[in-house]
């Protein structure tokens, strides 16, 4: 008897069917499973998940891979009893690099071409012209050379800015000068004009962005967080910004979300605030990645994405 192939979807969506209605149209030959702890066990072949409880591996002995709804994994890896034994499988990608650039370049370019004192000046019916970029004077530093990292930087080389990167590891990026290790880091930060944060959340990055960083930056900087909240500390922020070290700052991610109400940030005007939209997930795409790399474990090929999860990413 042929057994049957079976998935478990966990991520508390009020309307599951979103995602496992295409998941099964993807994988007609599959059985497709909703988690419920008061459900019983289906012994899945792979679960899907987005920050799911303890519980679910506690009953699921039997899975073969776990994929996450997204590119960062810190949520997952926090879960104590997550297997060692079976790839887990962060997202590739799916629409949410270019989003990124996008992002990035939208604030870079906002910053480099005056155009925030254009918009001011058009409050007040004001016609004057400014001198025009000298893009040498705007070194651009990304931190993190992943998928994303590299994405930023390569949009932002073609742009014609000088694009510096800097990795744990020695990374090659055309157009960008690359900076590896911490030995590095120092050189690389006195460099950068915009700092860009793309890395994963891990115990060595978890508050990178201090005021000793901010303050080995060139003086006046502009800081863009759409890493993880937990890389800025926050309080350190608003010291460099009114010490002069940083100008101006572009936020999308947060320590808490939503920011609270009465958060000092929402008072700082030279702090641009998003809600977590620098890169949206693309529900079509992520669940072809998705169920295009369990077709190929199932056909016993190999896939990318798979976390060293002693390193974090």
């Amino acid at each position: 008897m042929v057994s049957i192939m079976k998935i478990i979807f966990v991520a508390g969506d009020p309307k599951p069917e979103r995602w496992t209605v295409p998941i099964q149209a993807l994988l007609p030959e599959a059985e497709v499973h909703v988690w419920s702890p008061d459900a019983p066990t289906c012994n899945a072949d792979y679960a899907i998940v987005w920050q799911p409880p303890a519980e679910l591996f506690e009953r699921e002995k039997n899975l073969k891979a776990v994929f996450n709804l997204g590119a960062g994994i810190d949520g997952l890896l926090q879960v104590p009893n997550l297997p060692r034994h079976i790839p887990v499988v962060r997202l590739e990608d799916a629409g949410m690099s270019v989003q990124m650039a996008e992002y990035v370049a939208y604030h870079v370019i906002k910053f480099s071409r005056d155009m925030t004192i254009y918009e001011s000046q058009r409050a007040e019916n004001v016609w004057r012209i400014h001198r025009p970029i000298e893009r040498k004077t705007w070194p651009i530093g990304v931190l993190g050379l992943g998928h994303i990292g590299k994405r930023v930087a390569r949009t932002l080389a073609d742009l014609e800015y000088p694009v510096y990167g800097w990795a744990r590891s020695q990374h090659q990026v055309e157009g960008v000068q690359t900076f590896a290790g911490q030995d590095q880091l120092k050189a690389f930060l006195g460099e950068t004009r915009v700092l860009v944060n793309t890395l994963p959340l891990t115990p060595e990055t978890r508050d990178i962005l201090n005021y000793e960083l901010m303050t080995s930056l060139k003086p006046g900087a502009i800081l863009i967080n759409v890493g993880r909240g937990e890389h800025l500390v926050e309080e350190d922020l608003c010291r460099a910004i009114e010490e002069g070290h940083i100008s101006q700052a572009v936020l999308d991610v947060f320590r808490q979300e939503p920011l609270p109400a009465d958060h000092p940030f929402w008072g700082m005007p030279q702090i641009a605030i998003t809600p977590h939209v620098s890169a949206r997930t693309l529900r079509d795409d992520m669940l072809a990645q998705i169920t295009g790399k369990i077709r190929a474990l199932e056909a016993g090929q190999a896939i990318t994405g798979i976390v060293d999860i002693e390193r974090g990413y």
